[in-house]
């Protein structure tokens, strides 16, 4: 029995001595990505200097939210398999929420997968009759698909080991006292992000796909990997997608059309005609400023855009300017009285008493805001309806990005914002961030380690062609909708000195959310229902914040759920639904003809550019390529 003990304590140190290494290697791996190598390995001076230089990626990605108490880096970024066991000390130890009995469980634990997955290696090598070619092992993970990972004990051991570490502290943090909601969620997801770090698949000699391909290019895969990280740190972006594959107005946001009109905010497109006959009421598209326009009109196939204009609609698309330091001045009152001059532009261009409007995430939110003005002011009839995609208002339970709604944060934003704007890349390693396995981890490995060529995706370039933030716009939406809620609150905010209130809003009105949105979850979504006074037709679709909303009929993509219009919450409303196959947007088309399904000749100026009508330019425009 005292053999036994003596062997359990032993294969206790060491799990406790590999969660160690892991941790702080994770501290290094946050700080440099994949040193690069001028053989096989780099030598010291090199991984000196790319350390020094990593560092600046960090500042850009981390420090919105660092965690609590992480521990120094030590542990080499190339620790073979054998260092990082027998140096990895526990970084479990150092989390105050593990308590010495929950610690001893894990230890227990670890001895058992460790005995279990030796124990079958064991059985293998000795029983050639029945001979097993890779062990059945208790979690699984895609970033360790790959058989390599289990045709070896000690990159078994590694994995399983990690993923058993990972699982039980993200369990425990469930399990902590005495602390808000808000902070556990911020310790959740500080938390995640240093465990999507801690992965071995990260450490180029604990990955053994990453140490095949190595061999089989002598260093080849790490020398290309640190070039394309220097040029990514000289950027201050990672970069997901071949950008050299995109041609703007040429294999992307191509639909043709005029700028009609520019502004130092914006720029108004119009779009060409598709049919001989249009409906009377045009459409005006309102995307979110915090990326570009041409989300709504990728290419042919999957663009919004196109698949409107074909339907008959004169569509018009706001092209935001990406803010400088000449924008500096600009706050949400600007935002709602482009909005508002926009619709006025486009009821005296083509002389119609009103028009339909879509808002996109963060303008939806806006225009929800600029028809309470509308309303308050007796203008109301000037839009005829309204949809809004992926739009909250109702922000009390606005998913993950509430973590970086604090005073902390927002004092970061405020030292950040140099020159009267935030830097665009701010905001997409904040929403990389979100999905730190899939959006940071899983390009380094494949792009970083491996060497792999960069594939030509257009919403992976679209997702990197960040826009710049007003900073006075900025803070106050955080502070006062994402911490304060106060949109909700009739009279609480004001726009260009008008009261808001929402419940005066009577436009029929299209809300859409997607099942899967992490960034505006559907059950935040759902509550504009019960914050809207007029007629309101509710949509879930598949997918999330942009597969859900980009989802051409032609693709025969995912589904919607169409439920009872007085539903109390979105449990009520599933649990009566009926599932749609493919694309809410043939709903959405039948929705806006249903209104007023008048059509008129597309003749003067619902053709752009035409005789006798002075445009700006060709669309897309150049406010779209302002960097």
């Amino acid at each position: 029995m005292a053999d036994s003990d003596e062997q359990g304590r032993n294969a206790a140190d060491i799990f406790t001595e590999m969660m160690r290494i892991q941790g702080d290697a994770a501290r290094q791996m946050l700080s440099a990505f994949a040193p690069g190598v001028a053989d096989a390995l780099p030598n010291d001076a090199v991984l000196d200097q790319w350390g020094k230089s990593a560092r600046q990626l960090q500042h850009m990605w981390l420090n919105f939210h660092e965690p609590r108490d992480a521990p120094e880096m030590v542990a080499p970024l190339f620790a073979d398999p054998s260092q990082w066991m027998v140096l990895l000390q526990g970084i479990y130890q150092q989390m105050p929420l593990l308590n010495p009995q929950r610690q001893q469980r894990l230890w227990e634990e670890g001895v058992a997968l460790w005995e279990d997955i030796l124990g079958q290696f064991s059985a293998q090598a000795q029983d050639d009759a029945e001979l097993v070619t890779e062990p059945t092992l208790p979690r699984k993970d895609r970033r360790f698909a790959d058989a390599a990972w289990r045709q070896q004990p000690v990159f078994a051991l590694i994995h399983q080991t990690y993923l058993l570490l990972a699982e039980r502290i993200r369990e425990s943090i469930d399990e902590v006292e005495g602390i808000a909601p808000q902070e556990r969620e911020q310790l959740r997801f500080a938390t995640s992000n240093v465990l999507d770090a801690m992965s071995p698949a990260n450490f180029p000699l604990m990955n053994p796909v990453v140490l095949e391909r190595t061999l089989e290019t002598q260093g080849e895969n790490l020398v290309k990997g640190m070039e394309r990280a220097a040029a990514d740190l000289e950027r201050g972006q990672l970069t997901h997608t071949d950008v050299g594959a995109f041609r703007l107005g040429e294999n992307i946001a191509c639909t043709p059309g005029k700028v009609i009109l520019e502004t130092e905010l914006y720029q108004l497109i119009q779009y060409s005609p598709a049919t001989d006959q249009v409906l009377a009421t045009p459409l005006v598209i309102f995307p979110p400023w915090i990326n570009r326009f041409y989300i709504l009109d990728l290419n042919p196939k999957k663009s919004f855009v196109k698949w409107a204009v074909d339907q008959g609609l004169t569509v018009f698309m706001v092209s935001w300017r990406s803010a400088d330091e000449s924008l500096a001045h600009v706050t949400w009152d600007d935002y709602i009285r482009a909005q508002m001059s926009v619709i006025d532009t486009v009821c005296e261009r083509l002389k119609v008493p009103a028009v339909h409007t879509v808002g996109y995430c963060v303008a939806g939110t806006t225009l929800a805001a600029t028809l309470a003005v509308l309303a308050r002011r007796g203008e109301a009839d000037k839009v005829a309806s309204a949809t809004f995609l992926t739009a909250q208002v109702d922000f009390e339970r606005a998913g993950e990005l509430r973590v970086f709604i604090d005073d902390k944060q927002l004092d970061f934003i405020r030292q950040a914002s140099k020159g009267g704007y935030l830097d665009g890349r701010y905001m997409a390693a904040t929403f990389n961030m979100l999905r730190g396995a899939d959006l940071i981890w899983n390009y380094v490995v494949n792009h970083y380690l491996l060497g792999e060529d960069y594939s030509a995706f257009d919403l992976l370039y679209w997702n990197g062609d960040v826009t710049n933030l007003p900073a006075l716009w900025h803070e106050s939406y955080l502070r006062d909708l994402y911490r304060d809620n106060l949109l909700v609150v009739p009279d609480a905010l004001s726009a260009d000195g008008t009261p808001i209130d929402l419940t005066r809003v009577a436009t029929p009105a299209y809300i859409q959310a997607g099942r899967e949105d992490h960034i505006s979850p559907p059950d935040s979504v759902f509550r504009m229902t019960t914050q809207l006074g007029g007629p309101i037709r509710f949509v879930l679709a598949g997918s999330g914040h942009i597969a859900g909303v980009v989802n051409p009929p032609a693709a025969q993509k995912y589904q919607y759920w169409i439920g009872p219009e007085k539903a109390a919450s979105l449990a009520d409303f599933v649990a009566g639904a009926t599932e749609h196959p493919g694309s809410w947007w043939t709903d959405w088309i039948g929705w806006i003809d249903s209104l007023d399904g008048t059509r008129v000749k597309a003749n003067g100026k619902r053709a752009p550019g035409g005789k006798g009508d002075r445009v700006i330019e060709d669309a897309p425009g150049r406010y779209v390529a302002t960097r």
